[in-house]
């Protein structure tokens, strides 16, 4: 399933306690769905790591009582915060397949009876995990089926580049990776498990792209640093429409004079400007941006009007109270981006 509709599912699942697994390649945006529905949810996040635990972090340690005539197990770390839960909370645990099947089996009484050792998991605290599959070479032999048959469900998660997208806008990647992908959407997500020290593009390799534009990565160093992100062939291109990029039209020209600016004709040029219009979109704005949306539907790039008025909105929805939008809207345009 998409991101979005994995976030939806996880939504439904910690508002009714129910436990779930998440599966999916590296990089495929597992953690932040999870950290996303607490968030939501306003709770509080646990985040265990089973791949370097002991089965002890989940009994807990020896420890004789105060009488001194028997022995108990004295809850720590992860296990006594959970314990002491008040309000809604999600205890994730992450890269669940990659613990030795030891560690697993200490999990299955706290994910199906939600006890351990005589003390109950409060009923405000939901079990999330997530893993790799087996073919990612992540260190993923499996999970016991009596732990697997412990969750609810079994989502597994498949990238989705709309979906990306507006998170990528919420999180401020710069609109120059966000458009270069769309542009080249076939480079977004192509995961290839290797021993090589190399990485693929993922979800989350774009966004490490986007973390070292912004640190101004110098233009000779940019192939390497950009190829040891998400590889070289994608990096190569990213450079190259970068390239465009830095010789786009005049971004405030097009703002002051939306009816004369020129409409590119070179289509990532034409993806660029798009970008870099609805990154400086405003309430003031937004009825400029609208012409030159107007001007380029009636040009016959219907395509990029559309998604340039969608680009505005995600970056600044409170652009569909204006009357330029509403115009928009009733237009053939808007006929095209409702489509």
């Amino acid at each position: 399933m998409k991101t979005s509709q994995a976030s939806a599912a996880i939504d439904i699942c910690i508002r009714a306690n129910l436990p779930v697994l998440l599966v999916g390649t590296p990089g495929v945006g597992k953690t932040a769905i999870v950290e996303q529905a607490a968030r939501a949810q306003d709770a509080d996040l646990i985040v265990s790591y089973p791949a370097l635990g002991d089965p002890t972090d989940v009994k807990g340690l020896p420890w004789v009582s105060k009488s001194k005539t028997e022995a108990t197990f004295l809850p720590f770390g992860d296990l006594a915060e959970a314990l002491k839960a008040k309000k809604k909370t999600v205890w994730f645990l992450d890269d669940l397949g990659q613990a030795t099947q030891a560690v697993q089996a200490s999990w299955m009484q706290l994910l199906l009876a939600r006890q351990v050792n005589g003390r109950k998991i409060p009923d405000c605290v939901t079990f999330v995990a997530a893993t790799n599959r087996r073919q990612d070479r992540a260190g993923v032999s499996g999970i016991l089926e009596p732990v697997k048959s412990r969750f609810a469900t079994i989502l597994h998660i498949e990238p989705d580049l709309n979906d990306w997208t507006l998170w990528a806008y919420t999180a401020a990647v710069p609109p120059e990776v966000i458009n270069f992908l769309r542009f080249r959407h076939e480079l977004f997500h192509k995961f290839e498990p290797t021993a090589d020290m190399v990485n693929s593009p993922s979800p989350r390799t774009w966004q490490r792209v986007g973390e070292l534009f912004k640190a101004n990565v110098p233009e000779d160093l940019e192939l390497e640093v950009y190829g040891g992100a998400v590889g070289e062939g994608a990096a190569r291109e990213f450079v190259g429409f970068l390239k465009l990029y830095r010789h786009l039209p005049n971004i405030d020209a097009v703002l002051l004079d939306p009816e004369q600016a020129e409409i590119p004709k070179e289509i990532s040029v034409r993806y660029a400007l798009c970008a870099g219009l609805a990154n400086k979109v405003t309430n003031q704005n937004f009825s400029r941006i609208a012409k030159y949306a107007t001007r380029l539907y009636d040009a016959g790039e219907g395509d990029y009007a559309a998604l340039l008025v969608k680009d505005c909105v995600r970056k600044d929805p409170s652009v569909k109270q204006t009357a330029a939008f509403t115009k928009l809207a009733a237009s053939p345009l808007g006929q095209l981006w409702a489509a």
